[in-house]
Formats: C-alpha cells, structure tokens, sequence
C-alpha cells in the first residue's frame, strides 16, 4: 500500500557559494527532500547531500541566457510537492535578500501547503568577509547598505544616489553590467577617489578580485574581464583588506613622489 503523500516546501538558502558554507539545518532539510528545485549558482556537489531516489531539478537562470521563468517555478513547487510530498527550493545566498523567496512562499501557501524557510549566508556579508573586506569597522564605517544593480525594470536602483551620498560602505548585488552607472552615481556625489572591489565568482575556487577606485574601476574592469556573478563593493573598508594592501600601497608610493 502506498504511503500517502504530505505535501511540504522548504525554502533552502544554500549560501554564498563555497559549498561548505550551507548551515547543518539546510543540510538535513536536503536530507529528507523528495525533490530539489535548484539556481544556477548552486555549487553541484550540495546536491549529494540529496536522497540518489529524489529528483534534482534545475530551475536557475544566468543573465542574459535562458532561464526558467519565475512563474514557473512557483507552480513547479506547488504540483511537485503534491505530487512527491517534501520539495526543497535550493537558492543561492539568502532567499529573502533579492532572490524572491518572499514572492514564492506567498504563492505556495496560496494553496495550502506548508512552508518553512532556512536562512542562508547572504553573499553581501560573506563574500567581502572571505576576501579580508569588513564591511563595518570601528572608525571607518558605522554601517552599510546593500543594493540591488539591477531592478525589476532592469534599471539601476535609484536607492544608490542616497547611499553614494552617505559615508557608509555600499554592498551593489547582480550590478557588473550597470558598472559605468555606478561610477557615474559616485562621481556626481564627488567620489571619485571612493576605493572599489569587484568579486567575481565570491568564496568558490574560481574567486577573482578587481580592486582600485571609482576613478579607475572601469578600465580595470575591462583589462581583467569581469563577469557575473560579482559582488561590488564601495568604501573606505575595501583598503582594509590585507589581501588588497599592494593595491592602495602602491598608490600612496605615486602620492609621495
């Protein structure tokens, strides 16, 4: 007789990239799933902490290349988990910080089913944490702001004028392609000397740091051919990296001379 079907959906923050960086509770939620509804920036190896009876499926996107439309994927959580019991909606980062997950759980609990939400790491704090950048410190930043690059209209978002006004650090998410937008917000607010730090590919083996100043991002940019994903990364704390130390050193030396 077959065991009768509970619906359940759990939604799954997998972190910054380093598999290594998903907390335990999302590791035994992925035990138990019946199925795993998973983005593109999901490290393949999580999937193994996965039943080898579950279904993997991948419902990703990466820009400017085909993705699964969003509505889709929120019925595909629906019907999966009626039809299998417990589905797993594996996300990149944290769901609630610009990956919708606020949008899906609205949905899915439209029709009754049972939700549950486990943070991740979100990549705005942990990435430049990874490569040496805080972004507070004591007498240097009080605080910081997080952005998104790109809106749901494809546009900046105007919240960045505010933040480049501001002394805090400013953390700009899925904003590699508005890169001259950026350093033109910046320089209006005459910042044009602000250090910068582009991450691509954050805490993962394939991690790659651009650094320099809003003067100079661009070509820099250009010369190391920066792609997404990348996180950016605007304030004075982006000197506080030792990793980064060679970069500022070597312009104090041309200031003194």
């Amino acid at each position: 007789m077959r065991q009768s079907i509970i619906p359940k959906v759990t939604l799954l923050g997998a972190g910054p990239g380093d598999p290594e960086l998903i907390t335990l509770k999302g590791i035994l939620a992925l035990n138990t799933a019946d199925v795993v509804l998973y983005d593109a920036l999901i490290d393949p190896v999580l999937l193994n902490h996965a039943p080898a009876t579950s279904l993997k499926i991948f419902v990703g996107k990466r820009v400017g290349k085909h993705s699964t439309p969003q509505e889709d994927t929120n019925q595909l959580c629906v019907s999966l988990a009626k039809k299998y019991g417990h589905v797993v909606r594996l996300k990149g980062g944290d769901p609630f910080v610009f990956g919708r997950g606020g949008e899906e759980i609205e949905y899915i609990e439209a029709f009754g089913i049972p939700t549950s939400v486990i943070p991740g790491i979100t990549s705005a704090i942990a990435v430049p944490a990874a490569a040496g950048i805080p972004v507070t410190k004591r007498g240097v930043s009080e605080s910081f702001w997080v952005v998104t690059g790109t809106t749901t209209s494809q546009e900046l978002s105007k919240d960045l004028a505010l933040a480049a006004q501001s002394t805090a650090t400013v953390v700009i998410l899925m904003g590699t392609k508005k890169l001259p937008e950026i350093v033109k917000t910046f320089r209006q607010s005459a910042k044009g000397h602000l250090p910068i730090a582009i991450i691509q590919s954050g805490t993962t083996s394939d991690e790659k740091i651009t650094a320099g100043f809003i003067y100079d991002i661009e070509e820099k940019a250009l010369e190391n051919r920066v792609e997404a994903p990348a996180i950016i990364i605007v304030g004075e704390v982006v000197r506080e990296s030792l990793r980064l130390a060679e970069v500022y050193r070597e312009v104090v030396k041309m200031e003194i001379r």
